[in-house]
C-alpha cells in the first residue's frame, strides 16, 4: 500500500475541509487510561492536524510528525503555536527524548510493520501510553450503499482497507490490538469505541470520497466518472455511520 500511503498531499485542503475532527470523548478516554496526567506527547501520520487539535487546546504537548510536505503545511494553518512539527516519516524517527504518550489517528496502518513496535516502545516513557484510533465511515442506510457499490464496481470492489494482519471482521479484538496483545512491549491492550453519525450533503459526500487512498490512485479520468456515477445515485442528504475504534496500550517498565 506504499502508494495509497503517500497520495494525500495532492488533496490537503479537501482533507481539512471534509474530514471531520475528533470528539472531546477520545480525549478523556486517552487520558483516563492514562491514569496520570500526559504532558507530552508525540504524533505519527498528523496530516492536517485533526487530531492534534483536540490534544493540544487541551494543554498537552504536540510535537507532530508527518512525511507530506503539503499536509504539513496546510496542519501548521490550524494548530496552536505550542505544536511543535517535524517532517518525518515514522520509519526515520530515531530514539531521543521519550514521551508520556505517543499515538496515530488513521495513520498506523501506513506505516512499515517492520520494527514497528520496538520503534513506538522506544519513542515511549516506561509505563506511557500508546494510542491508535479511526475508523471506516459507512453509509447508513442499506439501499444507498449497496447503490454506491454499484456505481464504484466497474473501477473499485471496495474503498476500504483491509485489516493489516488479516483480522476478519468478525473477530472481537481488531487490529492493531491484535498486534500490541503479541508484543512483549507492550501490555493492558483495549480496544473501545465511540459512536458517531455524521449527515452531510451530496456534494460533500463525494469531497469526502475525494480524500480516500482507494480513488486517489485511480487515473484522472477514472476518478472523475466514478464520482459521477456515484453522485447520481445519492440523496441529497446522506448518513454515514463514522464510529472511532480506539486501541489503546501500555508500554512496559522492562526493557
Amino acid at each position: 500500500m506504499p502508494e495509497r500511503a503517500l497520495s494525500f498531499g495532492v488533496v490537503a485542503e479537501a482533507y481539512e475541509r471534509f474530514r471531520p475532527g475528533y470528539p472531546a470523548e477520545l480525549f478523556d478516554r486517552v487520558i483516563g487510561y492514562a491514569g496520570r496526567p500526559v504532558r507530552t506527547t508525540l504524533e505519527i501520520g498528523a496530516g492536517t492536524g485533526k487530531a492534534t487539535r483536540l490534544f493540544a487546546r487541551r494543554g498537552v504537548v504536540v510535537t507532530a510528525t508527518e512525511p507530506d510536505e503539503s499536509m504539513l503545511a496546510d496542519l501548521r494553518k490550524h494548530v496552536p503555536a505550542t505544536v511543535a512539527t517535524m517532517r518525518a516519516a515514522f520509519e526515520d524517527l530515531r530514539p531521543g527524548e521519550r514521551y508520556g504518550l505517543v499515538y496515530a489517528a488513521a495513520a498506523l496502518h501506513w506505516t512499515n510493520p517492520e520494527g514497528r513496535w520496538s520503534r513506538i516502545a522506544a519513542l515511549l516513557e516506561p509505563g506511557g501510553v500508546f494510542a491508535s484510533f479511526g475508523g471506516p465511515f459507512r453509509l447508513a442506510d442499506p439501499a444507498v450503499e449497496a447503490a454506491v457499490r454499484t456505481a464504484r464496481a466497474p473501477f473499485l470492489e471496495s474503498d476500504e482497507i483491509p485489516s493489516p494482519d488479516g483480522t476478519p471482521p468478525e473477530q472481537k479484538m481488531q487490529w492493531p490490538g491484535t498486534e500490541l496483545q503479541r508484543s512483549r512491549w507492550f501490555t493492558d491492550t483495549q480496544q473501545s469505541t465511540i459512536e458517531r453519525r455524521l449527515t452531510t450533503s451530496a456534494r460533500d459526500y463525494i469531497g469526502h470520497l475525494s480524500t480516500v487512498s482507494a480513488y486517489l490512485v485511480l487515473s484522472g479520468a477514472e476518478r472523475e466518472e466514478v464520482f459521477s456515477r456515484i453522485m447520481r445515485v445519492l440523496p441529497d442528504r446522506v448518513e454515514m455511520t463514522a464510529d472511532i475504534t480506539v486501541h489503546l496500550a501500555r508500554r512496559r517498565y522492562e526493557d
